[in-house]
């Protein structure tokens, strides 16, 4: 497990114990994003779940505060796909940049390491970390428990 911020970028590393097939359909197909898309305290219905998984594809995602309904609502363009390997989108109000990894480690593991980049201030600040470290932890956890649950 590794974060690390410099003044624009911020970089998460997690290693799930699944394949890198299934963590990748994870974080691509709204049917997954559902369980554990936004950080705790949020939910993210499938209706408010947008994937046109290609270069210029939307991405977006309006996830709901779970005690007072507030929502937040993220715009994406892809950027960059390629499947099982490398994923990538721009936010368009933000410009942020955010880039995922998937490495296959071998015995079913994959190393995500997604990095955000062009931050603004108010992304940089210690609740913002703290809640996209909530968000893939949560991802880490759901793709495993898919893993293990078709291992079984």
């Amino acid at each position: 497990m590794t974060e690390y911020l410099t003044e624009e970028n911020f970089t998460i590393r997690r290693v799930h114990r699944a394949p890198r097939a299934l963590v990748f359909a994870c974080m691509t197909q709204p049917e997954h994003l559902t369980h554990f898309w936004g950080p705790e305290g949020m939910h993210t219905p499938l209706e408010n779940i947008i994937v046109d998984l290609r270069p210029d594809g939307a991405f977006e995602t309006t996830m709901v505060n779970s005690v007072t309904g507030d929502t937040h609502t993220m715009r994406a363009r892809y950027v960059s796909v390629s499947p099982t390997s490398f994923l990538s989108w721009r936010e368009v109000d933000s410009g942020v940049l955010t880039e995922n990894r998937f490495t296959d480690l071998g015995d079913r593991t994959t190393e995500v390491v997604t990095t955000q980049s062009g931050l603004p201030a108010r992304m940089r600040t210690p609740e913002a970390r703290a809640g996209w470290v909530t968000a893939v932890d949560r991802g880490v956890t759901y793709t495993e428990s898919l893993a293990a649950e078709a291992a079984s």
